[in-house]
């Protein structure tokens, strides 16, 4: 099982600045993301909650054996919670960081990920496609 994480304002996919987002939902798309990996178990989460998204990563690296990686969006949060930094860095299973559009081409701020050190690796300006390439580095398909 792999479980993708999503935070902040994600809930808004399909509604929310589709020029930098795009029109589709995120649970449009975890349909598609599930046809294209039948033999996979795809759990997600998302969560505009700085803690639930980190109780969820204690809960899938100490509670959830079944859990073999997460793929996390912490949207704004990967700019500076260090919190999830530590709680990424407190687990053993591998976390691809994605983020739909390319921070690098936005906001300064957005520049650097405080998360994405502690992550195996990070996709970025992919769009939705982001989260199957992340899916596919942790299965391996």
């Amino acid at each position: 099982m792999i479980c993708i994480i999503n935070g902040p304002n994600l809930n808004l996919l399909g509604r929310r600045q589709p020029e930098i987002y795009g029109s589709t939902s995120f649970e449009d798309y975890l349909q598609h993301l599930r046809a294209a990996f039948p033999e996979l178990d795809i759990e997600y989460f998302q969560s505009n909650s700085e803690g639930a998204i980190i109780d969820k990563i204690h809960e899938l690296g100490y509670d959830c054996p079944e859990c073999t990686g997460i793929v996390i969006n912490p949207g704004a949060y990967a700019h500076y919670s260090y919190a999830i930094a530590d709680a990424i860095s407190s687990i053993q299973l591998p976390v691809v960081e994605v983020h739909i559009s390319n921070i690098h081409a936005r906001d300064e701020f957005r520049h650097k990920s405080v998360t994405a050190p502690v992550c195996k690796s990070m996709l970025c300006g992919f769009g939705m496609k982001g989260y199957e390439l992340a899916v596919r580095a942790l299965y391996g398909n």
